[in-house]
């Protein structure tokens, strides 16, 4: 049985690319039309830039929404905005891309570190409360892979200790809590265009808020510490370039008209996969239910026992599950406070207190996941056909075949 498998020349389960981005001569013309205009640069955020934010807010049901160069830059704008100062604690997870967490050491401020729910790979409310400290000022929740965190809990427990909230939605892009989209539901909420995003100029970023204060600061950061009504040449705050050129906001407002109807897509094809893969013995599919109405599915994401597939590793399993053409990788090798940064104390000039120290951090759901279960399975493919998720989940089970 094992010849038969691709990785070993045997015939692959699935011939097909995924493409990503999708676009036609509609985005192309876009684009073209802006280049032909000679209004490459944005110097006063206006102009096609403007309208997109404008449309994203609409979109996402928010008064305010303000571009930025990408997602890292827009976490490290929302939070510099709350008013955060330097030694000042703010919660985050360790299972997600390390700019939610260095970006926290780039506003002079502590990450602290609070383990995953093992059903859904989001921050445990359950144990944020254990974490919060005199020093604690927000919490950063990721919607990890498009999945809605508890928003709610999260929200409450805010609420009693008078935290910011910060939504890091860089993979939410068109999903909802309870009928909200999420970036939404905090004082603020952040999103990413980098090239593998739902919604993509290549890089990009985008924050939204209700609370015109915030805006305000943020719109100057931004923008060279410049304030409305203010001269050009006049600079209140420490902010910087962060602006997005014509090019992109074209691009991006062409990209939204095809987002509603991706993420619709996604979130059918997602819950249609999780229906296969929940009767195959060893796959369990991420938990739903909890909350989101509406999952992007940034990533498809789930739990592999390896003990039902005779103690096939996981990087073997995922590499034959890649070999079999269905786009996927075992994902993060380790949760990020083991990354170097944290654990050689490599914080630069950033005012971290000494005493600070990520030798003894352990999540241990977080470090299953990293380990030992977790497999993804790319957006791109949940654009696929219903057809596409059956072969996703014939793949797996060629391999359990192969290997029982």
């Amino acid at each position: 049985m094992k010849q038969n498998l691709a990785i070993n020349g045997g015939p692959k389960t699935i011939e097909k690319d995924f493409e990503w981005p999708v676009f036609d001569d509609t985005d192309v013309n876009a684009v073209a039309e802006i280049v032909r205009s000679g209004k490459w640069g944005n110097p006063d955020c206006g102009d096609v830039v403007e309208t997109f934010e404008k449309e994203f807010a609409s979109f996402c049901g928010a008064k305010y929404a303000l571009t930025c160069v990408n997602g890292s830059v827009a976490l490290r704008l929302a939070l510099i905005a709350c008013g955060v100062k330097p030694g000042d604690e703010v919660i985050v997870t360790p299972y997600t891309f390390i700019a939610t967490a260095s970006i926290v050491l780039e506003a002079n401020c502590v990450p602290v570190f609070v383990d995953i729910d093992p059903d859904t790979y989001n921050i445990n409310p359950a144990l944020i409360e254990k974490f919060i400290t005199a020093r604690t000022k927000a919490i950063i929740p990721v919607h990890f892979a498009g999945q809605a965190c508890s928003m709610d809990s999260i929200m409450g427990i805010a609420k009693k200790y008078n935290l910011r909230v910060i939504e890091d939605a860089c993979h939410g892009h068109g999903a909802e809590y309870k009928g909200k989209k999420l970036g939404s539901i905090g004082d603020a909420g952040c999103f990413s265009f980098q090239s593998s995003k739902n919604l993509t100029s290549g890089e990009g970023g985008m924050i939204i808020t209700n609370d015109e204060s915030l805006y305000d600061m943020m719109n100057s950061l931004r923008n060279v510490g410049r304030v409305k009504g203010g001269q050009w040449y006049e600079h209140h705050f420490a902010g910087c370039n962060y602006r997005i050129t014509q090019m992109q906001a074209i691009l991006l407002s062409n990209q939204l008209k095809r987002l509603a109807e991706q993420t619709d897509r996604r979130h059918e094809n997602g819950t249609y996969l999780n229906s296969l893969l929940e009767k195959i013995d060893g796959i369990k599919p991420l938990t739903r239910g909890l909350g989101e109405t509406k999952h992007s599915y940034h990533i498809y994401i789930f739990k592999y026992d390896k003990s039902k597939f005779n103690n096939l590793s996981k990087v073997d399993f995922s590499r034959m599950l890649a070999a079999e053409g269905v786009p996927c990788f075992m994902g993060y090798p380790e949760p990020l406070y083991k990354q170097p940064l944290f654990q050689q104390k490599n914080f630069m000039c950033y005012a971290i207190p000494e005493e600070v120290d990520y030798s003894d951090v352990f999540c241990p759901e977080t470090e299953k996941a990293c380990h030992e279960e977790a497999v993804w399975i790319f957006q791109n493919t949940m654009l696929g056909t219903k057809e596409d998720m059956d072969k996703f989940a014939e793949a797996i089970l060629k391999i359990q075949k192969a290997y029982v």
